[in-house]
């Protein structure tokens, strides 16, 4: 038992010693690994952001009926496009033409009684002058004209009136865009207020998106420092609609609209913009992803996916000093762009940066760097995605 206790000792003593060695000394006999290195320039890089979004039309009037009766017709296709004031229901306009013939006819009678009063106020006022009649009954003359007057008046109203029941028995549209299945079918009993049909106006139409609170307020931030050239408001960013199969939507729209307030529940931040929809292609509901562009990282680091390595304290990579010394160096990303990541903080311009053969390395061990496009075997090791860091 004593001699088992002795040897456990050794055997802890022995590796005690091996992992102190430093990494030059463990293969004396082996050459520094060949690594890939990048020397890292400060650089003007366009910045995008994405989201999905949803088209929505640009306004949506619903189309209903302004007086009852039978539809008796539908002047226009499903679906067509329809411009401001064309004919698009007929009701049964029989009611409304006798509601203003009688309309009309209570003018007349109005206006007779008018001139009738009028004529009994003159002769009241003649014997009035001659001292045959009494003030009284030139009082009652002089009120009866001003009843007739007020009957006119009443009258003509509701010629209008009548007028503006018989206009509403043809549906003409509000607005031009495209129109929507008909809701009632013809030959159906209308009341005031049934919805015959909707218009949608889809060029422009809007798309809606929603940001992160904390993404809105980088972009602000980075328009606020001069990022967006010519502009001092996320409104002048350019939109650009990605469909879902990958194509690019060839017109470009602006944000037109950001709420001031954040979803509670989603912790996001609503924003509209507008597009030009000429050709009908963008159809309201339907699903696209926006892309902003226009800001520009200036001064931006950028490196490649490839040096990127993960530790337990979080994302690092390897740079090399000027004795062909390897180092970790923890970094902070920004966000990931088309040509690989942008660099918050941990890098700077100048220094050499490990992008191939990553997983060969060891901190403080010597490496044989080599740049892109020099002469020798360049065996570039896959980058790990989970290392630990050593």
């Amino acid at each position: 038992m004593q001699t088992f206790k002795i040897g456990r000792a050794i055997l802890a003593a022995a590796t005690a010693l091996l992992v102190s060695v430093p990494a030059q000394a463990q293969a004396p006999n082996m050459p520094p690994p060949q690594v890939t290195v990048e020397t890292l320039q400060a650089e003007t890089v366009p910045v995008t952001y994405e989201y999905p979004g949803r088209i929505v039309a640009s306004r949506e009037v619903e189309v209903r009926a302004r007086v009852g009766g039978i539809l008796l017709s539908r002047e226009f296709d499903e679906g067509s496009r329809v411009k401001k004031g064309d004919l698009l229901f007929t009701i049964d306009p029989a009611t409304y033409q006798a509601q203003v013939a009688l309309a009309k006819a209570q003018v007349a009678q109005a206006e007779a009684q008018l001139s009738q009063a009028r004529r009994s106020e003159e002769r009241a006022r003649a014997l009035t002058r001659r001292g045959a009649s009494s003030q009284s009954t030139l009082d009652d003359a002089v009120s009866a004209r001003e009843l007739a007057e007020a009957q006119v008046e009443a009258a003509e109203a509701q010629l209008r009136t009548a007028n503006l029941s018989l206009d509403y028995a043809t549906v003409e549209a509000p607005a031009g865009g495209i129109t929507s299945l008909e809701q009632v079918p013809e030959g159906s009993l209308l009341s005031t207020g049934d919805l015959l049909t909707k218009i949608s106006q889809i060029d422009p139409v809007y798309a809606n998106f929603s940001a992160a609170d904390t993404e809105a307020a980088s972009i602000r931030e980075m328009v606020e420092g001069g990022a967006l050239d010519g502009a001092s408001s996320a409104e002048d960013l350019q939109v650009e609609i990605v469909f879902g199969d990958g194509q690019t939507y060839g017109e470009t729209g602006r944000i037109d609209f950001t709420s001031t307030s954040i979803d509670t529940q989603t912790g996001t931040i609503l924003s509209r913009a507008t597009m030009p929809n000429p050709a009908a292609r963008l159809l309201p509901g339907q699903f696209v992803r926006l892309r902003l562009k226009g800001l520009v990282a200036r001064d931006a680091i950028v490196i490649p996916a490839e040096a990127l390595m993960q530790g337990p304290q979080g994302v690092f990579v390897y740079t090399v000093d000027e004795k062909n010394v390897a180092a970790v160096v923890p970094i902070e990303i920004e966000r990931q762009i088309p040509d690989g990541y942008l660099v918050k903080s941990g890098l700077k311009a100048g220094e050499r940066l490990i992008t191939k053969g990553v997983v060969k390395v060891r901190p403080g061990a010597p490496v044989n760097p080599v740049t892109n496009g020099s002469d020798g075997d360049e065996t570039a090791g896959a980058p790990a995605k989970e290392t630990a860091q050593r």
